[in-house]
């Protein structure tokens, strides 16, 4: 590691504890910067670098990374609603991930619900 990376690492280490502090702080970002002597500018700056980081810290989705996630219903359940009835009522939740849409009514299980979101996490 040259010595320019380490600085930067370094004041990326920094930045990423001023931006908690912010964050946690409950005020808003140009009062907390006003009273902690610091440009706002300079905080949204190095707020882009440390979320730009975090990204690139996650692990990279790999097609043999993805597998597929049971996802079990119980008949009971997923028959105890009839479908003309999901039809004509307008779902209590909707959740859109990219090219998925997700309606969850409000006649949905505890455990459905529990059990789609599982899978929808280890789908993104």
């Amino acid at each position: 590691m040259d010595t320019r990376e380490a600085t930067r690492n370094y004041r990326l280490n920094q930045w990423t504890e001023i931006v908690r502090e912010c964050r946690s702080s409950g005020q808003t970002v140009a009062v907390w910067c006003a009273e902690n002597s610091i440009i706002p500018r300079n905080y949204y700056y190095w707020l882009k670098k440390v979320r730009t980081a975090a990204c690139e810290a996650l692990p990279s989705l790999q097609p043999e990374n993805n597998s597929i996630v049971p996802v079990s219903f119980p008949l009971d359940q997923v028959n105890r609603v009839s479908p003309q009835s999901i039809e004509s009522s307008s779902p209590a939740i909707v959740v859109r991930m990219d090219a998925i849409i997700l309606e969850i009514h409000n006649t949905a299980s505890i455990e459905l619900i529990e059990n789609t979101l599982r899978a929808l996490h280890h789908a993104r």
